[in-house]
C-alpha cells in the first residue's frame, strides 16, 4: 500500500536545497558539473547558479569553477533530510523528515502534524527555533545551528498513564548517543534531564492528545546543547553543552543519527516487551533511580526524600523523610547534597 504523501508545511526547506546540499556534501572531494546538479535537483542548467546562490545565502561555502562546476569548501553541519533519511534506513524515523532552517517550535509543528493525521515516525528538525519550549512552560534557548532541536511523532496506543515511559526512552536514547562524545558518562535526572557533571545539556518535552484509555498521538521533543561555546549568565551553573565539556566541536548530524537509532530501538522494545526494558536501562544509567537524596517541587508542595525506584508506568517513587512513599507524577527534582 502506498504511504501517505508528506504534508505541505509552510517554511520547510525546499527539496531542491536539500538535494543540492546532499549532492555536494556526498561529493565533497570533487567538482560536480552544473549539468549533473541540474539533473539531480530537477532544475534547468541555467537555473543552477541561482540555487547555488540560495545555498550560499544559508551560509554554505560553495566554490565555483568556470566551465567545470562546483564543490563544497567545507562540510556544513546541517541536518539535511536526505542525509538523515539515508542513514536512518530501516528505522521508524527514516521516511518522513521535515526540516526547517527556522521555525517557532518543532513540538508545535509536530503537534499540528499529529492533529492532521500524519503517520507515526515523522521527524521535525530545525536549525533554529524562535519559541522553543521546555517542560512546565519554560523557554528552551535555541541558538542557530548550535544544538539539536528535534521532535518525533508517535502513535503508541498506550494508556496516558504510561506516557512517562516515552520521555524516559527518549532520555536514555539521548544519553546513549551523547556518551560516545564525552569523556565521562552522562547521567539522567528523572524525568527528562540528561546531565554531565551535574549540569544539564539535554531536555525532553513530551506532549500528547489522548483519551482516558489511550494515547491518540504523542510528540517527544528533544533538545540537545551541542556546539554552544558559552551559556547565558543565568544558566552557567546549571547548563552546559558538549562543546563546553570537551573543548571541541561535534557533528550534530552524527549525533542526531545515533540518537534516533537508539530511540527507534527503545521505542520498539516498549511496544513489544512493555515497560521492563526501559525501566532496567534507566536503573543502569541513572544515579537518580534509587538512593538519591532529592528535593521534589510539585504544583502543590516541596519536600525532601530519597528516590526509591520507578513504578511500571515510569512514575518516580520517593521515600519521604517522614517514612511515607510518594508517587511523583510530575515535578522538579533536585539533588540535595
Amino acid at each position: 500500500m502506498a504511504s501517505k504523501r508528506m504534508a505541505e508545511l509552510p517554511g520547510t526547506t525546499d527539496r531542491r536545497i536539500d538535494a543540492l546540499l546532499t549532492l555536494l556534501a556526498e561529493n565533497s572531494t570533487i567538482v560536480v558539473s552544473g549539468a549533473k546538479i541540474a539533473k539531480e535537483i530537477g532544475v534547468t542548467r541555467q537555473q543552477v547558479w541561482r540555487w547555488i546562490e540560495k545555498l550560499r545565502a544559508l551560509g554554505v561555502r560553495v566554490k565555483g569553477h568556470p566551465r567545470a562546476g562546483y564543490h563544497i569548501e567545507r562540510m556544513p553541519d546541517i541536518l539535511a533530510p536526505q542525509m538523515l533519511s539515508r542513514r536512518l534506513y530501516g528505522t521508524t524515523f527514516a521516511r518522513r523528515i521535515y526540516h526547517f532552517f527556522k521555525t517557532d517550535s518543532t513540538n508545535a509543528v509536530a503537534m499540528r502534524l499529529g492533529e492532521a493525521g500524519e503517520p507515526q515516525g515523522a521527524v521535525v528538525v530545525a536549525e533554529e527555533q524562535t519559541a522553543g519550549r521546555g517542560r512546565a512552560g519554560r523557554t528552551w534557548i535555541s541558538e542557530k545551528s548550535a544544538g539539536i532541536y528535534c521532535s518525533v511523532l508517535l502513535r503508541p496506543g498506550i494508556p496516558p498513564s504510561f506516557a512517562p515511559l516515552l520521555t524516559l526512552a527518549a532520555g536514555i536514547a539521548a544519553r546513549d548517543a551523547a556518551a560516545e562524545e564525552l569523556d565521562v558518562l552522562p547521567d539522567i535526572r528523572w524525568p527528562n534531564d540528561v546531565l554531565v557533571d551535574g549540569r544539564k545539556f539535554c531536555g525532553i518535552l513530551t506532549e500528547m492528545r489522548a483519551e482516558p484509555d489511550r494515547v491518540h498521538y504523542a510528540v517527544v521533543g528533544i533538545g540537545v546543547n551541542v556546539n554552544q561555546s558559552k551559556m547565558p549568565d543565568e544558566l552557567r551553573e546549571t547548563a552546559t553543552s558538549l562543546r563546553i565539556e570537551t573543548g571541541k566541536i561535534h557533528s550534530r548530524l552524527e549525533l542526531l543519527i545515533r540518537l534516533l537509532r537508539h530511540m527507534d530501538r527503545y521505542y520498539n522494545q516498549l511496544l513489544v516487551e512493555g515497560a521492563p526494558p526501559i525501566l532496567r536501562r534507566f536503573a543502569e544509567v541513572s544515579s537518580y533511580y534509587k538512593g538519591k537524596r532529592v528535593r521534589i517541587t510539585t504544583a502543590r508542595e516541596t519536600f525532601t526524600g530519597t528516590t526509591a525506584g520507578l513504578e511500571p508506568s515510569g512514575v518516580l517513587r520517593v521515600a519521604r523523610d517522614d517514612g511515607s512513599v510518594e508517587m511523583v507524577v510530575s515535578g522538579d527534582v533536585a539533588e540535595v547534597r
